[in-house]
């Protein structure tokens, strides 16, 4: 038996957290894990045009606790949900790190702002980075209007954000093509 993917329970604005409690679609917490959502389907594209294999399976691992942060951001933090979320760890921030480090040593040194551009990948990589930040800004708008979340999670996005900016350097490298770097006028 298969079940309908529509349920019309939010024709009227509103959805449930997990927990139950309705809430209206723009409330905050369902911004964020919207666009933690949207973050994990530009990565999933990013996944899908990079052919450096190690690469991949890194955005995967990632998509895989971006899943997990979306879950979190989605449950009503004054309820017991009855489920079992897996939790970010400061390993995951620590992956995220020795990943950047690793890919820092394959690449010049900035001298310069860079522009988004010089092959697709990378110009994908940098809208990733930006879906990213207003994620993080969501986020950090949960915390400030005291509306509980984990602080590991915003250190996990704030760190992912920084990931994918050196990793759409390294992939310029990777795939020989012009870094474009911001020359203001003056």
């Amino acid at each position: 038996m298969s079940f309908k993917i529509y349920t019309k329970t939010g024709d009227r604005g509103t959805t449930s957290l997990i927990g139950g409690t309705k809430v209206p679609k723009s409330h905050l917490r369902i911004e964020a894990y919207g666009t933690i959502d949207e973050l994990n389907s530009h990565i999933g594209l990013c996944r899908d045009i990079i052919t450096d294999e190690p690469c991949r399976e890194m955005l995967k691992e990632i998509q895989d606790r971006l899943f997990t942060i979306g879950s979190c951001l989605a449950c009503d933090p004054e309820k017991e949900t009855g489920l079992l979320i897996p939790d970010v760890k400061e390993s995951d921030i620590s992956l995220l790190e020795s990943e950047i480090d690793r890919m820092s040593e394959a690449t010049p040194p900035m001298k310069s702002f860079v522009l988004p551009g010089g092959h697709p990948t990378v110009s994908q990589l940098h809208i990733a980075r930006c879906v990213c930040r207003r994620a993080e800004r969501c986020c950090v708008r949960l915390q400030m209007e005291e509306m509980p979340i984990e602080s590991i999670l915003i250190k996990y996005v704030n760190r992912l954000s920084d990931y994918l900016f050196m990793l759409s350097r390294y992939m310029t490298v990777l795939l020989e093509a012009e870094e474009i770097p911001w020359k203001p006028r003056v």
